[in-house]
């Protein structure tokens, strides 16, 4: 139903530290409110919900869901969860945000946007840079003729643990681990939503740690003579830098996962001559931007399936490459994963 003057209340389940980001989020969104935390320790989560201002907390996660004054939940937990609970936040007839990757696999990735789209929530992943105002201005560019014909796009999301932290989840198989899913994602997602296509073949190659990936690389062939290659890792210093060139010009954002602080948001064309031009937009939160996005939806009535749609296509991929990798061989999506 829509309503535009909705207040959205909000609730998280868990206290990861992702999570006290998108608590500042919601705090700073238009008709929003952080209306409840869940842990499946009643103590921690009323020490979290006391210190980011939380409403209420309670002892579990079923207790949050089933809570008739929440209307979104987001889900920051590990990867290896996200689909029993939002499966579970969806049949509770809750809207989902939850964190990436979106699932350990594309088929449980599409079982999640089948029961959101059974219960009419909304199902998105929080990928946050898509929902900032340069993104927009990017990708106005990018579908005009500003670069000519598209041919390459090259990415990178790397930062370097100054110790390996053994326990990490993200060194964890079975709980979703690995820096493909981690910040490859990242990677992956921007060249599936410059090309607004998937890939016909790709082809992976990973420094293994742990039966996970410490490092990776990857090349996506498309379609029109387009080919997008990335790396990514645990054990590179801080790089969130992409290039889309052109027959034209190339177009370079520095930092498209997160400005870097204190900095106005740009990014620059440069022609075939080494002319460029430099473009900025405002500043805004970019955690904000998407939660003030999300509520949006939830106001409108109107779910927006292009989400799920791209976290799908962005696990189908994702898995693609990791199985290239440990096979070493050039996957055909097509076979891979027919639809």
């Amino acid at each position: 139903m829509r309503d535009s003057n909705r207040t959205v209340r909000w609730g998280i389940l868990g206290t990861a530290r992702i999570a006290e980001k998108i608590s500042v989020a919601i705090h700073q969104a238009e008709n929003a409110e952080l209306t409840c935390v869940a842990s499946r320790d009643s103590a921690k989560a009323a020490a979290w919900a006391k210190k980011h201002r939380v409403k209420r907390s309670v002892g579990s996660y079923e207790a949050l869901l089933h809570d008739p004054e929440i209307d979104a939940v987001y889900i920051p937990l590990p990867p290896s969860l996200h689909g029993e609970w939002t499966v579970r936040a969806a049949k509770a007839g809750k809207h989902v945000l939850c964190e990436k990757p979106l699932a350990l696999n594309v088929n449980q990735a599409r079982e999640m946007r089948r029961v959101c789209l059974e219960h009419e929530v909304q199902l998105m992943d929080g990928v946050m840079w898509y929902h900032h105002p340069r993104a927009k201005k990017i990708l106005d560019l990018i579908r005009s003729d500003s670069l000519g014909e598209h041919r390459r796009l090259t990415s990178a999301f790397t930062f370097c643990w100054d110790t390996i932290p053994e326990n990490d989840l993200r060194l964890q198989r079975n709980l979703g681990g690995g820096s493909l899913g981690d910040l490859g994602w990242y990677c992956i997602g921007a060249a599936l939503w410059a090309f607004n296509e998937l890939p016909q073949k790709v082809f992976g190659t990973a420094r293994p740690y742990n039966d996970v990936d410490l490092n990776f690389s990857g090349i996506m062939w498309f379609s029109k003579d387009r080919i997008a290659s990335f790396d990514c890792g645990f054990d590179v210093s801080m790089r969130k830098w992409f290039e889309l060139a052109g027959t034209k010009a190339s177009l370079v954002c520095d930092d498209f996962t997160r400005p870097w602080e204190n900095t106005t948001p740009q990014f620059r064309i440069t022609d075939s001559q080494g002319n460029s031009t430099k473009y900025e937009t405002e500043n805004p939160l970019q955690e904000t931007c998407m939660i003030n996005h999300f509520c949006k939806i939830i106001r409108s009535g109107h779910l927006e399936q292009q989400w799920p749609d791209l976290g799908i296509n962005t696990q189908r991929v994702l898995n693609a490459l990791d199985y290239s990798a440990r096979t070493e061989t050039v996957v055909n999506l097509a076979d891979f994963f027919p639809k």
